[in-house]
């Protein structure tokens, strides 16, 4: 018997609904109804607290096989939330490109580098566009750490997108603007995140010979 018939089981045997062993567990309704359907498997605590609430063992709850797949999902989870956290902490560090003298201010015939806060533009609209272009990944960077940290599941893969192609549009901006320093600085993290999504692709879950 696989691990959704034995959980299927015990919750009925307790006369529980799905409702109801979700609130036990801290988790949601849809939740119960993919482990139960055997679309998917509970995370290493979710387990922990199945076999406490109806006192049985890990062991008795999952094959080894189960627990195999289970330890090496649990691994892949961890990975990725990780690879999103430092994708966060890199989004968050384009802030200082708003401190640092990293654009080229043209002062009678000599190129000066400036922080934005001191460059003169002939447009505002400009200028404007550039503080929000430096501001809207540290706040997505941000938004993204806070819901890792919130969230008890896996973060959509989605995110490290979202924030490659925001950093993608932010070079290409400041590449056509010619403000060469800030350019460099933003290619330089974009390549740390290439390389951590490199990293973090994912690998094939081994399966045991029969």
């Amino acid at each position: 018997m696989e691990f959704h018939e034995k959980l299927q089981l015990l919750r009925k045997k307790s006369e529980m609904t799905q409702e109801q062993l979700a609130e036990r567990l801290f988790v949601s309704r849809t939740a119960i109804s993919k482990w139960e359907s055997g679309r998917g498997h509970p995370n290493l605590e979710s387990l922990k607290g199945i076999s406490k609430l109806f006192s049985v063992s890990i062991d008795d709850l999952l094959s080894n096989d189960e627990l195999i797949e289970l330890a090496e999902i649990e691994n892949r989870s961890n990975i990725d939330k990780l690879a999103c956290i430092l994708f966060g902490i890199l989004d968050i560090m384009v802030i200082v490109t708003l401190f640092l003298p990293l654009f080229g201010q043209d002062s009678g015939g000599t190129i000066r580098s400036v922080p934005l806060m001191e460059l003169e533009l002939t447009s505002n609209v400009l200028q404007v566009i550039y503080f929000l272009a430096l501001t809207l990944l540290p706040v997505f960077g941000v938004i993204q750490i806070g819901l890792i940290t919130m969230a008890q599941e896996l973060p959509p893969s989605g995110r490290k997108t979202w924030s490659l192609i925001l950093h993608a549009v932010c070079i290409m901006l400041f590449a056509i603007s010619r403000q060469a320093y800030v350019t460099t600085f933003l290619f330089l993290l974009f390549l740390v995140k290439i390389v951590l999504l490199i990293c973090d692709r994912p690998h094939p879950i081994r399966k045991n010979s029969p």
